[in-house]
């Protein structure tokens, strides 16, 4: 795993690299997000949809739920980039349509637009 950083003003946007599965758990996310913060002193963060075990996105699992109730607990915002459309379910749908209306997470389909939207989410 490869973690830059891109700084704007005060915001500052922790950018995952992986060729594999970073977040799987509830433990990755809090490892990621306290590497973020002692590295890089940052409560933001990108990472690619590829980097994210599949049970995240299947909401009955509960994964997403419990690993972005952490990320609220500890005040880090979350960017996930990559396309989404493949998902046929209508509550993922929902749910990413819900996030990307608040200033927490976000499901971006180009890295750019995620690093504006973290950026601008204060």
């Amino acid at each position: 795993m490869n973690m830059t950083f891109d700084r704007k003003g005060s915001s500052n946007v922790a950018i995952i690299e992986s060729d594999g599965i970073v977040i799987g758990s509830v433990q990755d996310a809090l490892d990621l997000m306290a590497t973020a913060s002692y590295d890089g002193d940052s409560n933001k963060l990108l990472i690619r949809k590829e980097n994210i075990a599949e049970d995240f996105f299947e909401l009955r699992t509960k994964l997403a739920g419990d690993i972005l109730q952490k990320f609220t607990n500890y005040r880090v915002k979350l960017a996930i980039v990559g396309d989404f459309s493949g998902y046929d379910s209508k509550s993922l749908r929902n749910f990413i349509y819900e996030c990307n209306q608040g200033k927490q997470f976000f499901f971006m389909a180009e890295e750019a637009s995620a690093l504006a939207a973290l950026h601008e989410a204060g």
